[in-house]
């Protein structure tokens, strides 16, 4: 299981207050206008907007916010240009890292991002140095007391999904990118309530970490989520429970 996602999970429940104050706001609207200028306004048409547009949603953005974001998008608002820019490059223990940002002003975005790496014990790469080993997937993390994993799996392979995974604290539903819709809905409509879903890049091989080695990568991995101009970041590292137990608790 990707130790980046069960991260996440946990972070998903954190996050709660603040996305209740809308401290996300701001990035969200962005990926918003990003899907809207590339795909169209219409989220039933553009897979990417309506995820984006979910997203925001989720973090209780307001209707009127969410269709200024698209409107500004298909250039019927006036406001900024941004451009989508993915940085590659290894984090501590040799961890590779993928993290997409957008941003109106490249040159200040590369270096934050280098400064980052650097400071966290990395260093920032050269394009398809670490693509290589990610797949575009769409992932479904399901609470462990929501369902049991017999249950869930027979739902989400009927879904189309490709594999579920169990950790001690959530369950990971895998799917193609184009599969996710549909795994989704399959899920939902079955009764089971979803802890976080998103499409994100997700590498084949991972790299388990001890709790010393983990601590550094997520020092790096949450300098770089936190960025304004940051999406979303990918790495190959997988987190054991017992490792998963002590970061909870920070």
């Amino acid at each position: 299981m990707s130790g980046h996602s069960k991260w996440s999970s946990i972070k998903h429940k954190k996050a709660a207050l603040d996305a209740k104050r809308g401290k996300s706001w701001s990035k969200l609207s962005r990926s918003i206008t990003v899907a809207a200028r590339t795909g169209g306004g219409n989220p039933n048409d553009n897979p990417r907007l309506r995820l984006a547009v979910e997203k925001a949603r989720d973090a209780n953005m307001p209707k009127d916010t969410i269709e200024k974001a698209i409107k500004k998008g298909t250039g019927e608002v006036e406001g900024e240009t941004y451009e989508e820019v993915m940085y590659e490059g290894y984090g501590p223990a040799g961890v590779a890292v993928m993290c997409r940002a957008l941003t109106d002003n490249r040159n200040r975005t590369a270096s934050d991002i280098k400064k980052t790496f650097e400071r966290h014990g990395g260093n920032l790469g050269t394009p398809n140095c670490v693509a290589w080993m990610f797949n575009l997937k769409g992932v479904i993390t399901v609470d462990t007391d929501a369902v049991d994993e017999d249950k869930l799996m027979e739902v989400a392979l009927e879904g189309g999904a490709e594999d579920v995974t169990t950790s001690e604290m959530v369950h990971e539903v895998i799917c193609e990118a184009d599969a996710y819709e549909a795994v989704k809905q399959t899920v939902k409509q079955a009764g089971i309530e979803i802890q976080s879903a998103d499409v994100t890049m997700m590498a084949a091989n991972q790299i388990t970490l001890d709790l010393a080695d983990a601590q550094k990568v997520m020092r790096l991995i949450d300098s770089l989520d936190n960025h304004d101009d940051v999406e979303s970041v990918s790495s190959n590292f997988d987190l054991p429970d017992d490792v998963m137990r002590e970061l909870a608790k920070d």
